[in-house]
C-alpha cells in the first residue's frame, strides 16, 4: 500500500502451450500480451519424461481439442520448449517491454528458470501436493504464486507450511483461487474461497481463471485480488489442448482495461468528496430560505421558512438553530436566510 492506495494488480498473460511448439507463435503471443497491457506473459517449461508416464491419459477437455489417438505424454512433448527457446522468448520480452515468466513443473525446469533469471516460481495447482518439488520450490527463497485448483483448505494449508519450512517467507507467498475444468462453469468458480483462503491462512491472495469471457477476473480484482492470471491465445480455433479455453487478444485488452479502470474506482477507501464533485455541492444541496416574504423582527418558523437549493446559504442541518430566531432585516420570498 502507498498513500493508501493498493498497489496495481498484476496482470499475468499466460501463453501457457499455445505456442503448439512454434517460436514464431510464441512470439506472435508475446506482442500480443504486450498490446494487451499485461505485466507479464507467462510460458510452461518441463520435460515430458519427467512430468508425465508413457501410459498417463489426457483430460477430459483435451480430447477434443488434440488427436484423440495420442498420448498425453505424445501431446505434450510436442509442446516443450528448449532452452535456446527459453533464451529467444527472453530477449523477444526485453525487446517488447513485457516481464517474462514460466511455471517449471520439476524441480530441473525450476532451476533452469533459476538459471535464465524468473521474478517469482509458479506452483501450478497439479503440484500442490508434490512434497519434493514443494521443498524444491520453497528452498529458493523467491517469491511464490501458488494455484489451489482441486484443492481443500487443508491441502492449501499443507503446501504453504512445506514451502514455509523449506524457507520461503510467508509474505512472498501469494495464493490464487483457481478451478481446472477447461471452461470452467460459473457455478464452479466459488470466488469467495478467495476471501476464505486470505481469512483462513493470511496470505496474498489472487485468481487464476478458465472461464469464458473477462467478468470473472474483473470481480476478482474488486474483491481484491492482488495478481489475475488468465490464458490467451491468438485464435481459439487453433488446434492445441488450451486455445479453447482462452482469451483472443482483444478480449485481452479489453480484460486488462477493465481491471484497471477497476483498480481506480476502488480508490483509497477514505470517504470524502471526491475533486471533480466539489463544485457540484452548492448546486446539489439545499439552504433555508424564506417561504414568503419575512418582516424585520419576525420570529423565524415552519411556516415562513423552507428548504430549497441552492447550497450556498445556511445549511439546512442548521434547521433546529434557526427556528425561534428573530429576523434582524427583511426577506423576500425566496430569499437565502441569514442570520
Amino acid at each position: 500500500m502507498r498513500n493508501n492506495i493498493p498497489a496495481p494488480t498484476i496482470i499475468i498473460a499466460e501463453a501457457g502451450v499455445n505456442h503448439n511448439g512454434s517460436i514464431e507463435l510464441a512470439f506472435e503471443l508475446i506482442d500480443a500480451a504486450h498490446e494487451a497491457g499485461a505485466d507479464f506473459v507467462k510460458f510452461q517449461t518441463f520435460k515430458a519424461e519427467n512430468l508425465v508416464t508413457q501410459s498417463a491419459a489426457k483430460a477430459d477437455y483435451q480430447f477434443g481439442a488434440s488427436d484423440v489417438q495420442e498420448s498425453q505424454f505424445e501431446m505434450i512433448k510436442k509442446l516443450e520448449l528448449s532452452y535456446d527457446m527459453h533464451l529467444k522468448l527472453i530477449s523477444r520480452c526485453k525487446e517488447k517491454g513485457i516481464r517474462f515468466s514460466s511455471t517449471g513443473f520439476d524441480a530441473s525446469s525450476v532451476d533452469l528458470l533459476l538459471e535464465l533469471g524468473v521474478e517469482f516460481l509458479k506452483v501450478p495447482s497439479g503440484e500442490i501436493t508434490n512434497l519434493p518439488y514443494l521443498r524444491h520450490v520453497g528452498s529458493k527463497k523467491l517469491p511464490i504464486i501458488l494455484s489451489t485448483g482441486m484443492c481443500t483448505m487443508l491441502e492449501v494449508n499443507n503446501a504453504l507450511e512445506i514451502l514455509k519450512q523449506a524457507g520461503s517467507k510467508k509474505s512472498d507467498i501469494t495464493v490464487l483461487q483457481c478451478n481446472t475444468e477447461y471452461p470452467t462453469a460459473m457455478e464452479d468458480v466459488n470466488l469467495r474461497a478467495m476471501l476464505s483462503i486470505k481469512e483462513e491462512l493470511g496470505v496474498n491472495i489472487g485468481y487464476s481463471d478458465h472461464t469464458l469471457g473477462i467478468e470473472v477476473p474483473i470481480a476478482a480484482v474488486a474483491m481484491g485480488a492482488t495478481v489475475i492470471e488468465k490464458h490467451f491465445t491468438l485464435d481459439r480455433k487453433i488446434e492445441g489442448p488450451d486455445h479453447a479455453a482462452s482469451l483472443e487478444p482483444d478480449e485481452l485488452h479489453q480484460m486488462v482495461k477493465s481491471i484497471r479502470n477497476i483498480e481506480k474506482a476502488l480508490g483509497d477507501g477514505q470517504k470524502k468528496p471526491s475533486h471533480s464533485e466539489k463544485k457540484n455541492i452548492s448546486v446539489a444541496r439545499k439552504s433555508i430560505v424564506a417561504s414568503r416574504p419575512i418582516m424585520m423582527g419576525e420570529v423565524f418558523n415552519e411556516q415562513n421558512l423552507v428548504v430549497k437549493r441552492p447550497g450556498t446559504g445556511l445549511s439546512p442541518m442548521q434547521w433546529d438553530h434557526i427556528l425561534g430566531n428573530r429576523a434582524k432585516k427583511c426577506f423576500k420570498s425566496d430569499e437565502l436566510i441569514v442570520l
